[in-house]
C-alpha cells in the first residue's frame, strides 16, 4: 500500500517497538524507527538503556526504559518486567506494538492482548537457543513456548515477521501458527552503501568470523577446522570478532583467552568497524547452527566477500552454494575446513562469488526493500483501524 500523496496511514500514529537491547535496536531496527518517523508517526522504544541511547533519541524517537532480561523465559521470574511492560503500554496506548526476539514477542503480546492495542506485529528470527538446545530444561520450556506463540501468534490482529521460509513453516506445522498470520520480510537489511566492495588486501588469505561468540553460532567447529589447516600448513588466518553476553550458549571468557593464547585464530573481540574488518578480510565465515536471516552474512555479501557457511535455514538465504559461497554441513569440522581451504587457495573463484554476493545483497536484501516492506505492512494492517491517540 503506497501513501497518498496528501496523506500516510502512519501520520498521527503511535508505534511502539519492544526489543531488550539498545544496540540490537540500533543495528537492526533504527532505520525503520526512521522511516516511521519521517511518515509522521510517533514512536516509542521500549528497550534496555546501556550504551546507545544517544543514536535513538537523535533519530527523534521517545525512549522508555526496561529492565526486561534477553536470556531464559520463565514469567514467574519475571513478573516485575511484566507489570512493568503492562504500565508502560496502557500508559502510552499504541496503534501498533512491534515485538522484535522471542521473549519481547511472549511478553509483548501478553500485554497487548491485556491492554487492547489493536495492532500487534511480532518479529521473529532464528528460533534461538530455546528451539536448539538439546537439554531437558530446554525441551521443558519448549513445549510451553510453543503453547504460549500458538494462543498468542494466532489472535486475529497479529501478524509474525519470519526471515525464511524453513521457519514459515516451522511455526505452522510445529506451533499450530495460521498461515495467513504470518508474513515473510527476509532480514533486517544491509546499508549498501556503509558496505562496499573494496579490492581484496595482500598476503596471507584471512577468513572472518563477525559473530557473537556463542556456542551454537559454530565457533568450536571453526576453532576445530583453524587448528586442522594449521596442522596442513594450509595458508589462511581465522579471525573471530565479536562478544560474549548473557545468552545461555556463550563462550567463556577463559575459552577465548585460552584460543587466542594457542594462536590456531585471532580472537579479536567485539569491533566498531565492521565495514573495515570485511575490507581487511578475504572470507567471511559463519558456521552457526540455524539463523533468521544473519546480518553479518548480508553485510558480507554487500562487501563483495565470499561467504563460507553452514547449509541451515537462514545462512542458505544468502549463501548460496556456488553462487555467493560454499555451504556446509552444520556441527562439521572436516568439511568447513575444505570448505576455507578451497577459498583460501583460488583468488578467482573468491572473487567470482563474491561480485555476486554484492549483486544479490543490493538487488534483495538492501536496507530500503526491508523498510518499505515493513512500513507497507504497518499501512495496510492500520487501514480502518481508530488512532488511539485522539
Amino acid at each position: 500500500m503506497t501513501p497518498d500523496a496528501g496523506h500516510d496511514p502512519l501520520a498521527g500514529r503511535k508505534v511502539l517497538i519492544l526489543v531488550s537491547e539498545d544496540w540490537y535496536f540500533c543495528s537492526h531496527r533504527l532505520p525503520v524507527g526512521k522511516a516511521l518517523r519521517q511518515a509522521g508517526a510517533d514512536v516509542v522504544v521500549v528497550t534496555r538503556i546501556r550504551d546507545h541511547a544517544a543514536p535513538i533519541r537523535a533519530a527523534g524517537l521517545r525512549l522508555r526504559p526496561t529492565q526486561l532480561d534477553r536470556s531464559g523465559v520463565n514469567p514467574l521470574h519475571d513478573r516485575a518486567t511484566i507489570a512493568e511492560l503492562l504500565r508502560i503500554y496502557r500508559e502510552e496506548r499504541p496503534d501498533i506494538v512491534h515485538h522484535v526476539a522471542l521473549k519481547p514477542t511472549l511478553y509483548g503480546a501478553y500485554c497487548a492482548w491485556r491492554t487492547g492495542v489493536p495492532i500487534v506485529i511480532n518479529a521473529l528470527g532464528g528460533m534461538g537457543f530455546l528451539f536448539m538446545a538439546r537439554s531437558s530444561r530446554a525441551r521443558l520450556l519448549r513445549g510451553v513456548v510453543r503453547k504460549l506463540l500458538g494462543l498468542l501468534l494466532n489472535r486475529p490482529n497479529s501478524r509474525t515477521i519470519l526471515q525464511n521460509q524453513d521457519d514459515v513453516n516451522l511455526l505452522v506445522e510445529k506451533v499450530g501458527v495460521i498461515p495467513g498470520n504470518l508474513i515473510m520480510i527476509r532480514g533486517s537489511g544491509v546499508d549498501t552503501e556503509k558496505f562496499k566492495p573494496t579490492p581484496p588486501p595482500g598476503g596471507t588469505p584471512v577468513a572472518v568470523c563477525v559473530s557473537r561468540m556463542l556456542h551454537d553460532k559454530g565457533i568450536g567447529e571453526l576453532v576445530e577446522a583453524a587448528r586442522l589447516l594449521n596442522r596442513k600448513g594450509v595458508g589462511i588466518r581465522v579471525r573471530l570478532v565479536g562478544s560474549t553476553d548473557d545468552n545461555p550458549a556463550s563462550i567463556d571468557d577463559a575459552i577465548l583467552a585460552d584460543w587466542a593464547a594457542e594462536g590456531a585464530v585471532e580472537v579479536a573481540g567485539p569491533s566498531t568497524d565492521i565495514p573495515g574488518e570485511y575490507a581487511r578480510a578475504h572470507i567471511a565465515v559463519l558456521p552457526s547452527y540455524r539463523e533468521g536471516l544473519p546480518k553479518s552474512l548480508l553485510e558480507a555479501a554487500a562487501a563483495g566477500r565470499p561467504m563460507v557457511a553452514t547449509d541451515v535455514p537462514g545462512c542458505r538465504e544468502i549463501c548460496r552454494d556456488g553462487e555467493t559461497g560454499l555451504l556446509v554441513p552444520a556441527r562439521s569440522v572436516e568439511p568447513l575446513a575444505a570448505a576455507l581451504e578451497k577459498l583460501a587457495a583460488d583468488p578467482a573463484l573468491r572473487e567470482r562469488l563474491g561480485a555476486r554476493a554484492r549483486a544479490i545483497a543490493v538487488a534483495e536484501f538492501a536496507e530500503e526493500i526491508v523498510v518499505r516492506q515493513t512500513l507497507d505492512l504497518y499501512r495496510n494492517l492500520l487501514a480502518g483501524v481508530p488512532n488511539r491517540t485522539r
